[in-house]
């Protein structure tokens, strides 16, 4: 099993600046693909940046230019800076992780959520 924490999120005004960790930790032989979805209420929950293991990204147009997604390998985290924050990016915000175990069969696993929150 993997474990993710995730850390980072808060109350901002418009904008400012977040920056968002995730940690992954268990059974990891490798991990593939990271990313951050978000949810807003009432809404689904929506990809807002991927990045891959060698490091390719991609962002939701709504984002692009404003976060910048990166990833430490060796300790199996990813993080999401977040600028010129806007309060339409209010949403609690998932970390996702595909990671490999020793059987070398791939699995999804999800954060527990962040609440980012930006205020007018």
């Amino acid at each position: 099993q993997v474990q993710l924490v995730e850390s980072g999120g808060g109350l901002v005004q418009a904008g400012g600046s977040l920056r968002l960790s995730c940690a992954a930790s268990g059974s990891i032989f490798s991990i593939n693909a990271m990313g951050w979805y978000r949810q807003a209420p009432g809404k689904q929950r929506d990809m807002v940046a991927t990045i891959t293991r060698y490091g390719l990204t991609n962002y939701a147009d709504s984002v692009k230019g404003r976060f910048t997604i990166s990833r430490d390998n060796a300790r199996n985290t990813v993080y999401l800076q977040m600028n010129s924050l806007k309060p339409e990016d209010t949403a609690v915000y998932y970390c996702n992780v595909r990671a490999v175990d020793a059987r070398i069969v791939e699995n999804v696993f999800w954060g527990q959520g962040t609440q980012v929150t930006v205020s007018s």
